[in-house]
């Protein structure tokens, strides 16, 4: 026999619960058929909450026992906290990875060698210009991360700003095969001073700090991911003068 349970969440014209929508996917994977009722307005919301003494929807009942909302019915199923808590590396890992098979799949379809000086360089310039989106999409947020530890931003501020531009100059350029002297001193210069300021706060200072490299709203940490970007731009440079 499939189990009950009875679900209340907010759905109207101008807006559906997202966390009732997980709720009724969560109980549905657990076998559960779901009494699904709807909040269509306000009012109707209101009058729920001071009937069964509730702050928020969606609320779920299993047994006519009260589980609560979409946190609560996580924790009854054994599960952990919804959404991505504490440090991670989530998201470095995720461009990092797109980054590399963006550059198999493209030398694949230009019949080049996937294992070359220029499959790196490619990779390195693909890297670069997804990381610089994803700091020029909140220029505010990121500089507030990144002058917290960038030797020169803490100086000149504005460079905080002129940062994401100049990586994805540098990874657009590469990919465009622009001539060596026109991206590598740039290349070189964020990378080295970027190398520096990590190695600084991190290593010798042993400061706990979140790294801007993916946007100033994320929660890497600094530390060798965020080195190894710049080493990476450093490498970049030196092959592209050596070639």
């Amino acid at each position: 026999m499939s189990r009950t349970a009875v679900l209340y969440r907010m759905v109207t014209p101008e807006h559906i619960c997202p966390f009732g929508l997980r709720s009724k996917d969560l109980l549905e994977r657990k076998g559960y058929k779901v009494e699904d009722h709807h909040l269509s307005d306000r009012q109707e919301k209101d009058k729920f909450k001071q009937q069964h003494n509730v702050e928020t929807t969606p609320q779920t009942f299993i047994d006519d026992e009260r589980i609560g909302g979409y946190d609560d019915l996580r924790e009854y199923f054994g599960k952990g906290e919804a959404g991505q808590t504490g440090t991670t590396y989530t998201p470095v890992i995720a461009i990092f990875a797109v980054a590399a098979l963006m550059t198999l799949g493209w030398l694949f379809g230009a019949g080049e060698s996937l294992l070359s000086m220029r499959s790196l360089l490619l990779f390195i310039a693909v890297s670069m210009t997804l990381l610089a989106v994803q700091k020029l999409k909140d220029l505010y947020s990121f500089t507030q991360s990144f002058i917290t530890y960038d030797l020169l931003a803490m100086r000149w501020l504005r460079y905080g700003y002129l940062y994401p531009f100049l990586e994805a100059y540098v990874g657009i350029a590469m990919i465009a095969q622009l001539p060596a002297w026109w991206v590598a001193p740039v290349s070189l210069l964020i990378g080295s001073v970027g190398a520096v300021s990590v190695f600084k706060a991190v290593y010798v200072d042993k400061r706990e700090l979140t790294c801007a490299c993916v946007g100033g709203d994320s929660n890497v940490p600094l530390g060798f991911v965020s080195l190894s970007e710049n080493l990476f731009m450093i490498a970049a440079g030196v092959l592209m003068l050596a070639m």
